[in-house]
Formats: C-alpha cells, structure tokens, sequence
C-alpha cells in the first residue's frame, strides 16, 4: 500500500488542487480546492473510493474561489482547514492550523508549516518528501507580497525555512504560470529568480518590491468568498 498523490490543474487561475490519500484505509485530503472544478474533483474522489477527511487552505486566496464549503455539503465529515492566522475564516473552519500542527490521514502525516509572506495566514503542508508551497515558493519564483497583510520581509524568512528541508524535498506549488509541475528544495536554492540560496534579505525586498503585477481579476470576489470557506453571498456574488 502507498501515498496517493494527484496534482490537479486549473487553467483560469493556474491553480493547482492536490489530492492526498492513504491508498489503504482511503482517508484523503484535498488542498487548495477549486469552486468551477468541484465535478472533477469529486469524480475522481468517487473512482478512487476516497473518503475525504480534510480540506485544506494554504491560505485566502485572491484569484479563484474555493469549493471548501461545497465539498462539505458531499463530504459532510471532512474538516476544513485554515492557518491560524486566517482570523477572518475562523468561523467557517474547523480546524486553525498553526506551526507542527498534524493532519493524519491512514499512516500519513500531514504536517503544518506557517509560511506567511504572501498574505498572513499562508501555510505550507509537508507529507513524506514532498513540500506542498502555497503561495509562498513558486518554482524558480515566489508569492507577491503586495496585499492581504502581505510582508517581503516575512516572506523572506519563510522561505529559509523551506530551504532548511532536504534538498531532495520535491516543491508543489499552488501555482503555475510557466508550465512547470515540479521542483525540489536543492533547485529552487540554486536557481530561483527571487530568491536564490544566497542572496540576503535586502536583495530578495528589492525584487519583490521591482515586481510589477496587476492585481487578480476576481480579488474583489475571492477574497470575501474565501473568508467564508467558499460560501457565496448575494452581495459578494454580484
């Protein structure tokens, strides 16, 4: 018996949805769940014969909507999961996860990592080698840090703390705009454009700062929605 591990793309946000399971006892966990891929995901939970313990957040984010809420109306057992930080989603979660926190699903753990940088609440989730990102460690790239209680210099220690992991640590990032699915800890060292192993905090502060980006076209949508684990109302959806 094995980890089974799926990373799922959606192609409007770029977002990556990963699904994580015991392939003994079924227990499962999905991160970063998407609102318009919720047939999708719920498809492949079916034909995997998967019962969906938890559904994680890395954080709120800006440019899509989650289906957390959704999926509980399927899953009514599974637990939704935010950082701690995310005071705003407390009471659509179940469980606020902070630094050590663990998620067991089967013989697996799921272990919190709180990687604040990108927003404040960010979290990253390791499970066997693999280090499950967020928003924080992009592949050759990271997170902006430009709103939601956003902090470069944050961000930047949160970052040494991913480099700390093995250099074998495979990265999956919630995101993708290059056509990129994988890294490792020991790559990203060496050849992140943001931040690589040897550049100081005042470097890193200064390409982020040098960053010029749009904002996300749903962030007055998304941000609200995802304060509520997903939940639309009447005012936030028009």
């Amino acid at each position: 018996m094995s980890l089974i591990f799926k990373q799922l793309f959606e192609r409007e946000s770029c977002t990556y949805t990963y699904l994580i399971a015991d392939s003994k006892t079924k227990e499962a966990a999905i991160i970063d769940a998407v609102d318009i891929m919720i047939e999708r995901d719920i498809a492949l939970l079916k034909e995997l014969e998967l019962d969906l313990k938890f559904i994680i957040e890395t954080h709120i984010h800006a440019d899509h909507i989650t289906s957390a809420c959704p999926l509980k109306k399927f899953y009514p057992e599974a637990r939704i999961v935010m950082g701690m930080e995310n005071v705003s989603a407390e009471a659509c979660s179940d469980i606020m996860a902070g630094e050590g926190h663990i998620l067991n699903i089967g013989k697996y753990e799921i272990i919190a990592i709180e990687t604040p940088g990108h927003t404040l609440g960010c979290m990253s989730y390791l499970v066997e080698n693999k280090v499950l990102t967020g928003d924080a460690l992009f592949i050759r790239s990271t997170g902006r840090c430009d709103f939601q209680g956003g902090s470069a210099e944050s961000l930047y220690e949160s970052i040494q703390k991913l480099y700390k992991l093995p250099d074998s640590t495979e990265v999956y990032p919630a995101h993708d705009y290059n056509g990129l699915s994988v890294s490792t800890i020991g790559e990203e060292k060496k050849f992140n454009s943001m931040v690589r192993e040897s550049d100081d905090q005042k470097t890193f502060i200064n390409n982020v700062n040098n960053l010029d980006l749009s904002l996300p076209k749903k962030i007055k949508i998304a941000v609200p929605a995802n304060q509520s684990c997903g939940l639309i109302s009447e005012k936030t959806s028009v």
